[in-house]
């Protein structure tokens, strides 16, 4: 088999949920000499793998998966605190001359990944006030002069008129002591340094919502009730609580409706939640989209494979 070209390839399966991604990454992991690495904001907590739809045992001895199962779900988690676990496990990865092949549909945890985040800092506003004051003295281009001095490279690419912008520059270094410039450069974006691919699986609304619906039938029959109500009797943090199932079946194990209704409760907050991920998905011109109603997954994996090669 030929290996991967040597231009340090990260590959990412992207899509909204129940569409198939994991089963892909791993397909492609097999093919591919890769891991996966789930870009899911839930699946990287302990104790929640039947409401998160973490991998299963199986699953993960098909192939290497990271950043699952990691945290407790007292911990909030983040597209922040997702990409600095994240990079790290890539580099590792790639230095084993394997492929990274990251999956999941958290579409800011995609962004934050691909493109950087920079890192950001309270406000100030006494020194917001008093570099407003400087401007209403000596005038905007003064300012940006002072900029010009401590940070080149961002004067470059302020306009001396855009004051709301030279006075966040200043302000950053006079928080932080480090220029705008070096922060960007100390958060370069993946897509600086790699060769990215990014693919998606769509399908029909009506397909998508038919596997929604089997899969919250399936979470249900696998004890879904069971993992939530134990989640229910310890403090987690915000980010846990939002995975889809827990706060329908606490209600439901409060008294405040019956079973059936619980469940068809997180059926509509599902597909509510893939409609949001197409959306958000959909505004990528990188993704190259397969459709899997008209694709088999034997297909989609010879023209990703070909892709990347």
């Amino acid at each position: 088999m030929k290996r991967i070209r040597e231009n340090k390839v990260i590959l990412l399966i992207v899509g909204p949920t129940a569409i198939g991604k994991t089963r892909l990454a791993i397909t492609l992991a097999k093919k591919l000499q890769g891991e996966v690495i789930s870009c899911d904001s839930m699946q990287a907590y302990k104790g929640m793998d039947i409401l998160s739809q973490a991998p299963s045992k199986d699953e993960k001895k098909a192939a290497k998966h990271h950043l699952v199962g990691i945290l407790d779900p007292k911990r909030e988690y983040s597209a922040a605190t997702f990409r600095k676990k994240a990079m790290p496990v890539i580099a590792a990865i790639l230095k084993r001359k394997r492929v990274p092949i990251v999956a999941g549909g958290s579409g800011l945890y995609v962004r934050a990944l691909v493109d950087g985040l920079f890192p950001t800092t309270a406000a100030d506003m006494k020194f917001r006030e008093r570099m407003q004051r400087f401007v209403s003295r000596n005038g905007s281009q003064e300012l940006h002069d002072r900029l010009l001095r401590i940070d080149p490279g961002s004067a470059r690419l302020i306009h001396p008129n855009d004051v709301r912008r030279i006075i966040r520059a200043l302000e950053i270094y006079e928080t932080t002591g480090r220029t705008m410039t070096e922060l960007k450069t100390a958060t370069r974006p993946l897509k600086d340094r790699y060769d990215i691919k990014i693919f998606g699986l769509i399908a029909s609304r009506k397909k998508i919502y038919s596997r929604i619906d089997s899969r919250v039938d399936k979470m249900f029959d696998c004890g879904a009730v069971k993992e939530a109500g134990k989640l229910a009797k310890k403090r987690i943090s915000r980010t846990a609580e939002t995975v889809l199932g827990f706060r329908e079946i606490k209600r439901y194990l409060n008294g405040e409706y019956d079973l059936e209704y619980a469940k068809d409760l997180v059926k509509m907050n599902t597909r509510r939640f893939a409609k949001r991920q197409l959306t958000w998905f959909r505004s990528d011109g990188r993704i190259k989209w397969f459709d899997i109603t008209r694709n088999k997954e034997a297909k989609i994996v010879r023209r990703i494979i070909k892709e990347v090669r």
